[in-house]
């Protein structure tokens, strides 16, 4: 009788134990952003600050990456549970383009909000004597890395443009910071960057030398074969030296997860991002356009369920 009762609470002390370790189990929370001089990545560290210090028991980190496809490729292998994507990016990754970098349809990837747009931006040196789409033939250009969010907007807007890879005198396929010293050092004439405006790499070419913006103009985007891009304009006075407004293409950016991320953890990084909106303008000014009442229109994947739930208590579905 007595041995029976040391056992049953041996057993009662080792459920209690175990309990008691789920309990204390830390909420991994790593957020994939893209290029350090792009925008995903200020913006993705004041998210893990957030997180960090606003949900319980969370371990936070960022890592940069390629951006979009490499991140949606991560997410679907659990290996973060928040990322930024481009909107076309992710109806490729659900349907599985191959082209596009998706090798079989990513269905466990989860909408947590629709953000700020990315803006295409085609900037060149002056001297190279760039200032139309057609100016690019003969060129040396770099578009972004190989099938990155921003290297597929390149080909789209090229394709639209009547444009290929072959016209150009060069093509590179390089990150952000590294097309811009390439184009100080006069190794390239124009880079094709796509991300929220004001970002830093062009912000600090035009602080170094004479650029010019190439439009993409609203025939041409009307030819683009995808609901994702829209007509759009870069404002006069965006960086040094632009004094006219720029036409171009705007694709949404959205934050994204996946399924096996708990419903509550969703809900929480959702609410605290519209919470702190302010803060995040802070972090960079394109998260500025980030709007409550615009945050679930036109996503192209589900959304999460702890993203819906907190949407439904803010009205905004």
């Amino acid at each position: 009788m007595r041995l029976t009762k040391k056992l049953s609470l041996f057993a009662a002390a080792a459920a209690i134990t175990a309990s008691t370790a789920v309990l204390a189990a830390p909420t991994f929370i790593n957020v994939l952003t893209g290029g350090t001089s792009g925008v995903y990545y200020p913006i993705g560290v004041a998210l893990s600050q957030l997180y960090s210090n606003g949900i319980e028991g969370s371990k936070t980190s960022v890592q940069a990456t390629k951006a979009s496809v490499e991140n949606l490729n991560l997410l679907q292998a659990g290996r973060g549970e928040l990322a930024f994507a481009l909107g076309d990016s992710v109806a490729d990754a659900w349907n599985g383009v191959e082209d596009a970098g998706f090798k079989a349809p990513l269905k466990k990837i989860r909408a947590i909000a629709g953000t700020y747009p990315n803006y295409i931006q085609i900037v060149a040196n002056a001297e190279s004597g760039i200032k139309t789409l057609e100016d690019l033939k003969g060129k040396r250009i770099s578009v972004g890395a190989p099938k990155s969010g921003t290297e597929l907007n390149a080909r789209a807007i090229f394709e639209a443009a009547g444009l290929t890879y072959k016209d150009m005198g060069k093509v590179e396929f390089l990150p952000y910071a590294e097309s811009v010293e390439l184009i100080k050092n006069r190794q390239l004439d124009a880079t094709l960057q796509s991300s929220g405006l004001g970002m830093a790499a062009i912000r600090d070419l035009a602080s170094t030398m004479k650029i010019s913006f190439v439009a993409i103009p609203a025939d041409v985007t009307a030819k683009i074969d995808n609901a994702a891009y829209e007509a759009a304009t870069i404002p006069a006075g965006t960086y040094d030296g632009q004094d006219a407004d720029v036409p171009t293409v705007a694709i949404t950016n959205i934050l994204v997860t996946h399924e096996g991320v708990s419903d509550e953890v969703a809900y929480q990084m959702t609410k605290l991002m519209f919470d702190n909106l302010e803060r995040l303008g802070t972090a960079h000014s394109a998260a500025k356009d980030i709007k409550l009442d615009t945050a679930t229109k036109n996503l192209p994947i589900p959304l999460h369920p702890g993203a819906e739930r907190f949407y439904k208590e803010a009205g905004a579905l």
